[in-house]
């Protein structure tokens, strides 16, 4: 699809009679500006987004009420002929202060409005910078926020303010919380099925319940489309990645929309004998019933076979680079993911001020791992020992409803905006393995017979479990002037988990656990889009995995969390220059701690605490009509308050220690130049921090700094030929790892790709 291009002047009393207007200024006072306005900036770009006309007031008139409607309607219009590109920098700076988002308040706030950390990465920018899938999108454009990506546990484990796992920093889909089985999170994984990706850095469990102390991802799907467009994508890199993708969106009649969007990739693999591939389908459709009510169905569907590489081991404690493309997994190793979303959205204009939302949902996920999970290396012999012979299948499914009224008008006089609702899911899990992992082998580190998988324990179920969680919330924004306001927000949760254990009866049990979280905070605007806030929330974490609780962990309660953070945003000159400046504290309490005075003792106790403070900084400034910076760092001091674990038969309390998989400093910097009509290039740099691989503080990961790069033609406005280069400088660095064995990055890669529009 074309974009709309429509430039704003001085004169808003026109735009005002367009069903555009709600689009453009969301919010009161953060107006946008377009180049074609005095002081030639940018204009504003309406794509993918369904545009609603003001709902008319009800009249007697039935003839003219169905005239508005069928005036209000989406009409197929053809694309345009493609004209030549003009010299300008691709897209606007990435943090979208002004745009309206669902992940930091239910309310439909912007950044600005919102008093927390919240940022909106478009596709447009994740398009940009090649970034193929989520982890990619979110550690190489958000703020603070790396990843531990294994295939054991799917990919998705990310870190932010000195937090990490998907058990503490929560994944996303549509805004519904997807429930993490054994520590394994396999859906959504490629952005070209998202419209965008939503951050929300700090505690989010007043947003989405218990498992969210550190923060949330939301992964917004691409929707149904209001003006018809096509779009086509090929792609071939250097490790033999192919990869081909559609897209394709409009109206079916003037009520019925639709978008379909597909990608497959095969891969031979940066290491020895890692063939991979996946597959996913995203379709939505939209049906607009009335000038009020509208309905969309969407099915998603992923299909993966990823990496079957679980790391690189260490030789006497340090990396031996000649050992960076071997893979020590048996020959017929297998992993597959299966993952399969329906959702059913229904949106209902009740009255003036009054509006309700419900979502509809079913997921069911299927894994299957078999293989060989641990690499280490052995100095007498000079060989590579291989353990954990593992074959694991999950069965989960979870279905669930989501329902909140939306309420704005004026209380005593003040404007004020209100959304109550409840949450209600029910997941049932299934866990399938080998136990134990039993099985060793050994392989020279070179030249090597890779050998097969020995079943020497048999495959059975192991346990199952029933989660019936129910969640009520309420949040309430309150303008006390035109410059201040005050927002708060609370939930409560209470999950049971009914455990039926296979090979230990005795392990089974039930058990309803409490989630009460809160939120309070204010916005005060001393000038147009400057925002000055503070918060204090609270959160709460299980001491593991929710719906795969242990026999051994039932009696405990939820980790609790706490956090204060202030903060400023500003966005200048229309959107063209924006920076945000935010400092927190977090305290994590009952974390599960040894007994000190009692080492004997193998039962914990909740008696451990960690916490993390730190600054954030972003900044994005289109210094030229072609050139533009985007960058961000975060630094913190995470540490261990009081964390006891027993070591050679005594008790040790690692207090002062940095938790493990989590870096101390975290930036990234963007740069782009269209330097002539249809070209642009790009380059960036992420740059990650000392990491240390220990909760004992025995042995860290190097910091690294990976340097990725583009160069773009664009013949005409529908065409786009890219040659990407990953890892310009092939540094050799790990993103994960433990004592033993550390995973490594990606080396050098070079993509060239074609994208068209039609």
């Amino acid at each position: 699809m074309t974009p709309a291009v429509l430039p704003l002047g001085r004169n808003r009393r026109l735009l005002s009679s367009v069903a555009l207007v709600p689009l453009l200024w969301p919010v009161d006072g953060l107006a946008q500006t377009a180049s074609a306005n005095p002081r030639g900036l940018d204009p504003i770009v309406v794509e993918g987004q369904t545009v609603r006309a003001a709902k008319p007031r009800a009249t007697a008139n039935a003839g003219s009420s169905r005239q508005r409607r069928a005036a209000a309607r989406p009409v197929a219009t053809p694309a345009p002929a493609p004209t030549q590109p003009t010299t300008t920098a691709a897209t606007a700076p990435t943090f979208n202060l002004g745009t309206p988002s669902s992940t930091g308040s239910r309310l439909g706030l912007t950044p600005l409005q919102t008093p927390a950390s919240v940022e909106v990465i478009r596709a447009e920018t994740i398009a940009e910078r090649g970034q193929h899938n989520v982890i990619d999108a979110v550690t190489q454009n958000a703020t603070g926020f790396t990843a531990s990506p294994r295939p054991g546990n799917g990919g998705l484990a990310f870190t932010t303010r000195g937090f990490t796992g998907n058990g503490t920093v929560m994944s996303l889909y549509d805004g519904t919380r997807l429930y993490v089985g054994s520590g394994t999170m396999t859906f959504p994984f490629d952005t070209w099925t998202a419209q965008s990706i939503e951050v929300l850095r700090g505690p989010a469990s007043v947003m989405y319940g218990e498992g969210a102390i550190g923060g949330a991802i939301n992964v917004i799907s691409k929707k149904p489309l209001d003006v018809a467009r096509n779009e086509a994508e090929i792609s071939l890199d250097t490790n033999m990645s192919r990869r081909l993708a559609v897209d394709s969106g409009g109206p079916i009649n003037p009520n019925v929309s639709y978008r379909l969007a597909a990608i497959g990739n095969m891969s031979d693999g940066w290491v020895d004998r890692d063939k991979n591939s996946n597959v996913a389908v995203s379709g939505s459709v939209r049906v607009q019933a009335a000038d009020n009510l509208a309905f969309t169905l969407s099915e998603d569907y992923a299909d993966r076979s990823p990496s079957g590489y679980f790391g690189t081991p260490l030789v006497n404690g340090r990396l031996d680079e000649a050992l960076r493309f071997q893979n020590y997994n048996v020959d017929d190793a297998s992993i597959r993911y299966r993952d399969n979303w329906t959702q059913l959205k229904t949106e209902w204009d009740v009255a003036e001020g009054v509006s309700v939302k419900n979502v509809t949902y079913y997921l069911s996920t299927h894994r299957h791992w078999k293989d060989v999970e641990s690499y280490a290396y052995n100095p007498l012999r000079g060989n590579i020992g291989r353990s954990s012979y593992i074959e694991i299948f999950h069965d989960q499914e979870q279905i669930g409803n989501r329902f909140d009224t939306t309420f704005k008008g004026h209380v005593f006089g003040l404007a004020n905006e209100f959304v109550a609702g409840f949450d209600v899911n029910r997941i049932a899990f299934t866990h399938t393995n080998n136990s134990p992992y039993a099985g060793t082998s050994s392989v020279p580190a070179y030249n090597f017979d890779p050998g097969y998988f020995l079943p020497v324990s048999p495959t059975r179920p192991s346990f199952h479990t029933l989660t019936t969680q129910y969640g009520v919330f309420a949040e309430n924004r309150l303008s006390l002037t035109d410059q201040l306001s005050l927002i708060g927000g609370i939930r409560s949760d209470n999950p049971t988990v009914q455990r039926t254990d296979f090979l230990s009866p005795s392990n089974s049990f039930e058990k309803t656990y409490s989630a009460p979280s809160w939120r309070v905070g204010a916005v005060y605007n001393p000038i147009e889009n400057l925002s000055i806030y503070g918060q204090y929330s609270t959160a709460v974490d299980p001491v593991t995995n929710l719906i795969t609780m242990t026999g051994v962990n039932r009696d405990f309660s939820l980790s609790t969390g706490k956090q204060v953070e202030v903060g400023i945003k500003q966005q200048l000159a229309g959107g063209r220059a924006e920076w945000t400046l935010a400092a927190y504290h977090i305290v994590k309490n009952n974390l599960l701690a040894r007994d000190p005075q009692n080492p004997a003792n193998t039962n914990p106790l909740q008696i451990g605490q960690q916490s993390s403070r730190g600054i954030e900084a972003s900044a994005g400034l289109k210094v030229t009509e072609t050139i533009r910076l985007d960058a961000n760092v975060a630094w913190l001091r995470a540490k261990y308050d009081d964390f006891t674990q027993v070591v050679g038969g005594r008790a040790v309390n690692y207090a002062g220690n940095v938790p493990n998989n989590v870096p101390q400093i975290v930036s990234n910097i963007w740069a782009t130049w269209a330097f002539a009509p249809g070209w642009s290039a790009n380059a960036g740099v992420q740059l990650v921090g000392d990491t240390w691989a220990d909760d004992a503080n025995t042995l860290v990961r190097p910091a690294y700094n990976v340097v990725n790069a583009g160069l773009m033609w664009k013949p005409d406005t529908r065409q786009t030929l890219a040659l990407r280069v990953y890892n310009l400088f092939d540094t050799v660095y790990t993103t994960s790892g433990n004592t033993t064995m550390w995973q490594l990055g990606m080396p050098r890669t070079a993509e060239l790709s074609y994208n068209v529009k039609f």
